[in-house]
């Protein structure tokens, strides 16, 4: 196993290079984790040493245990035999029985847990294990997210097991580990919709507010002690009771990521420590086309019948013999200018519906990049309908004419889906964007689980690839590097994916950390 010996650990530590211990709960396939691992010290140590990082779902667990192996060699001494796995030279069983060292770390380090009553001795004594008597350690990670979220809370509405779910509590857990272990630092973090979630009437977010203030009381009612300051990533001073909850949130594309994505993270420093954090700092986020433009084109497959380049085209040219009734208007010319454009392109076009061509994005080249890299994963496209093909292809001809994403409204009547609701749609009532395409100008619209389900929020801004959004783009808008695996069938990588951290968020969110527990004076712990 290629740690750093003990002589490179006292040589970093005279040099205040010092590698700090990190616990991730509820972990994903990393994407918090990755952005704390990816902060250096000088010398080209890692500052943060992952001492234990716990998911309970396997897909997302198989990710994170890959992961982990990658981190366990040192900064661009990663073994040969990985980029091979990526590259499907060899297989799993052989990349690990040629660094059996290496993947026993992973697994010592990658555990798949699940949190709560039961395992709750067992991972009290891993993460003191883990910690090794360190008193300068942050705790990082948040509960599973979907039961706070708004599309979840909409589908779950009327459902008498909602106020019920475990989701809801599972923050208790967080909290009980804290109690055990009483980080110096933590960072949580959840979903924007926690802000409107109510369980019997009362807000959630303001309970967990108060728990995390004072976690030994929420745990036993009459208890007091352990205590922690609460502050905002975004906005400087600490978060009392007469500040809005809303200044924990933490809109991604104000920091560089290419994503509208807005999320909560609760920054706690124990209450005896005399630290004030900075805040992140605003930087440009590179657009959609910036990001993703440089991988390989590639178009949809067909879903309920044969799959073929031939049956691809045949599938769209129809489009040709079914015209929609568009208006004159100047609007709807530069429209039908995009459609036509596209159909000549595909017409002629020889595009797979997969590609592992690897080519680096246009912006950001240190940090999605690999020289070691030859293929890039999970860059394939899912299959639709022919009839979404043609919504698709209308779609993405009306956002680049336009510069907008349609409306159901903006769709001519003959592509209107013949579903129940989308009468209401089209009066702007309900699901009036079932149909998003991503603006090759502007950052993505949020990346979440639900891409996993289909691809209609997710469409290329390319109308003659006619497809919605791959894996590998979907986890680079999500800032996911490129040498980054995500293990499982791909409808369990979209959705690992859309619920991870952006790790170029994170490790913006890491530097914060760092410099916290750099001011913490040794004997004041």
């Amino acid at each position: 196993m290629n740690k750093p010996t003990k002589s490179e650990v006292c040589k970093s530590m005279r040099n205040q290079d010092v590698i700090y211990p990190v616990v991730d709960l509820f972990a994903g396939p990393g994407g918090l984790g990755e952005g704390f691992s990816e902060l250096y010290n000088s010398n080209n140590t890692r500052v943060f040493q992952s001492v234990a990082s716990i998911e309970r779902d396997d897909f997302a667990h198989q990710t994170l245990l890959l992961r982990h192996f990658y981190k366990s060699f040192p900064r661009h001494e990663v073994t040969e035999d990985y980029y091979s796995y990526l590259e499907g030279r060899i297989e799993k069983v052989e990349l690990i029985a040629r660094n059996k060292m290496n993947w026993e770390h992973a697994k010592n380090t990658a555990l798949k847990i699940s949190l709560g009553e039961e395992s709750h001795n067992e991972v009290r004594n891993i993460i003191k294990k883990g910690l090794n008597s360190a008193k300068k350690w942050a705790l990082i990670g948040g509960p599973p997210c979907q039961a706070y979220s708004l599309v979840g809370r909409s589908r779950m509405m009327g459902n008498p097991e909602f106020e019920d779910d475990e989701r809801h509590f599972l923050y208790k857990e967080y909290l009980k580990i804290i109690i055990d272990h009483k980080p110096p630092v933590f960072v949580m973090e959840n979903v924007k919709g926690l802000l409107s979630a109510k369980v019997c009437g009362e807000f959630v977010v303001d309970k967990i507010v108060q728990d995390l203030r004072s976690p030994v009381k929420a745990i036993e009612k009459n208890k007091s002690g352990l205590r922690y300051k609460l502050y905002s990533l975004s906005q400087a001073g600490e978060v009392i009771d007469e500040i809005e909850p809303k200044s924990f949130i933490v809109k991604a594309e104000d920091y560089g990521v290419p994503q509208a994505r807005h999320r909560m993270f609760i920054l706690g420093i124990r209450a005896d420590i005399e630290v004030v954090p900075r805040t992140l700092t605003k930087s440009k986020a590179p657009s959609v086309e910036q990001v993703i433009g440089s991988l390989p084109r590639i178009r949809s497959g067909i879903s309920r019948r044969k799959d073929s380049l031939e049956e691809w085209r045949k599938a769209l040219i129809t489009i040709k013999s079914t015209p929609w009734r568009l208006s004159e208007k100047k609007e709807h010319s530069l429209i039908k200018a995009e459609i036509k454009k596209a159909l000549i392109e595909i017409e002629g076009s020889e595009l797979e519906n997969h590609s592992n061509d690897y080519k680096p994005p246009h912006v950001m080249r240190t940090w999605y990049s690999d020289d070691r890299l030859r293929v890039v994963t999970g860059h394939q496209a899912r299959s639709h309908m022919v009839s979404d093909l043609h919504r698709y292809l209308y779609a993405s001809s009306h956002a680049n004419a336009l510069n907008i994403s349609p409306k159901l409204n903006d769709f001519p009547e003959e592509l209107l889906p013949a579903h129940k609701n989308v009468k209401e749609g089209c009066e702007g009532k309900m699901f009036s964007d079932r149909f998003r395409v991503q603006l090759r100008s502007r950052v993505s619209t949020t990346i979440t689980s639900h891409i996993s389900k289909d691809g209609h929020y997710f469409i290329h801004y390319d109308p003659a690839q006619c497809r919605s959004l791959s894996v590998r783009e979907a986890a680079r808008l999500q800032t996911f590097p490129d040498n980054y695996h995500f293990e499982g069938p791909r409808t369990a990588q979209y959705h690992q994916v859309g619920n991870a951290v952006p790790p170029y968020l994170a490790v913006q969110i890491a530097s914060i950390v760092k410099d916290i527990l750099e001011q913490i004076p040794s004997n004041k712990l």
